[in-house]
């Protein structure tokens, strides 16, 4: 095998996005005790309007990244269409002049919209392509109704996903049955498959991040059951149920419960969304906050949501937050099928999954929470629920998944 030098890593993310700094950054850095000394992974994002970075800020991260051995490339992100086939040529033009020129051994790309761009600059540099996260997009987008059937996007990354399948050296997994979804929807086999599921850095999530008193009083939520929530809404995410079902949750425990979200939705949509449940807008509070600040703001929850839209392909995904949650011990209210994340918590007694989307299924959810809330103290909930993700989601798992790939 040939010695690995510079790698290209293409993502579809802003770097501000949680899925550049709890996704992909963690698993960058696990490459510096991988990959031979004097070499740089080439970091490329797509950076989106709302998650704008000043000249300061950018300075400071690249400056910031590079002591880490990684040189970032950033591009202006455009929604799908004619400007964004026309942006993407010289983009498609300098990556592939970096490969080539700047000692690239192998192309990087994360989860298969990525994908699509690595494959085209692997065929054309033929440098090899390291597909991670492959899991469905397409039939995500198309299940949860964001994309139709027969609309250009839909049909260009189902083909795209199909021909990352076959021309990757590797395909990294989210779960096993991902073998099983390229055979059946894509006509594939795979022939390098691997699996790595979400994995979390222990030593970033642990006991030591739960209800920190000075934030507990900064929000208000001492003496709280607090419901957490990090993510974002929409798309592939619910929207009305979640506070319907906080709405549910609301009327169980009265002024003790309290929502903290973890978000950088707009206000206008909180609103809209609390006015339709009926939920007191004093019940929710917002704050948007860093990734290296996230373990202590889900520490002060009681127990987590995770609301992803239940739709068949969502059973290949690998969800980092639930990961994130269960690491520091918190119970999680799961939509179910969500890659086996649904399973884990129906089969561990960590948590309780939504098999429909009504009252009674928010109420019974509720109930299952309350028994746990009073069964187990903060503690024996941590050991209780801990062990799972030390078990086969920590980052010593992907760790072997990427030496076998590039040591």
């Amino acid at each position: 095998m040939k010695k690995t030098k510079n790698i290209l890593v293409i993502t579809y993310w802003s770097y501000k996005d949680a899925l550049i700094q709890a996704y992909t950054l963690p698993y960058l850095h696990l490459f510096n005790g991988i990959l031979p000394p004097n070499r740089y992974i080439y970091l490329v994002t797509l950076e989106q309007k709302h998650l704008h970075l000043n000249a300061n800020e950018r300075s400071q991260i690249r400056h910031r990244l590079r002591l880490q051995g990684i040189k970032w490339i950033d591009f202006h992100y455009y929604r799908f269409g004619i400007l964004s086939f026309l942006n993407w040529i010289p983009i498609l033009l300098r990556l592939c002049q970096l490969a080539i020129f700047r000692n690239v051994s192998h192309i990087h790309a994360w989860c298969t919209t990525a994908g699509a761009i690595g494959y085209v600059v692997s065929v054309l540099t033929r440098k090899p392509l390291i597909m991670d996260s492959y899991e469905p997009h397409a039939d995500v987008m198309l299940e949860t109704k964001t994309w139709t059937a027969n609309s250009p996007a839909y049909r260009i990354l189902k083909r795209f996903e199909k021909l990352e399948g076959q021309h990757s050296r590797t395909q990294i997994c989210c779960t096993e049955d991902m073998t099983d979804y390229a055979r059946k929807s894509l006509g594939i086999t795979l022939r390098n498959p691997v699996v790595k599921p979400a994995c979390v850095d222990l030593d970033r999530f642990s006991f030591t991040n739960r209800k920190k008193p000075y934030l507990l009083h900064k929000l208000a939520l001492e003496n709280k059951i607090v419901c957490v929530y990090a993510g974002k809404f929409g798309g592939l995410y619910l929207e009305q149920e979640v506070f319907d079902f906080f709405k549910v949750a609301s009327e169980y425990w009265g002024d003790r419960f309290r929502v903290l979200l973890l978000t950088n939705e707009k206000e206008e949509n909180l609103d809209r969304w609390m006015k339709a449940s009926g939920l007191d807008p004093v019940i929710v509070k917002k704050t948007f906050v860093f990734h290296s600040s996230i373990p202590d703001y889900i520490g002060l929850g009681d127990f987590a949501i995770s609301p992803y839209k239940p739709v068949p392909s969502r059973k290949y995904s690998a969800p980092i937050k639930n990961v994130e949650y269960w690491s520091l011990g918190l119970p999680v209210v799961i939509t179910k099928n969500i890659a086996d994340d649904s399973k884990i918590i129906a089969d561990n007694e960590i948590g309780a999954v939504l098999e429909n989307l009504h009252t009674e299924d928010y109420r019974s959810a509720v109930i299952t929470i309350d028994r746990l809330l009073n069964t187990f103290t903060i503690r024996q909930l941590y050991d209780k629920i801990r062990p799972i993700v030390e078990s086969n989601r920590n980052f010593g798992v992907a760790r072997k998944v990427y030496e076998g790939i590039y040591s």
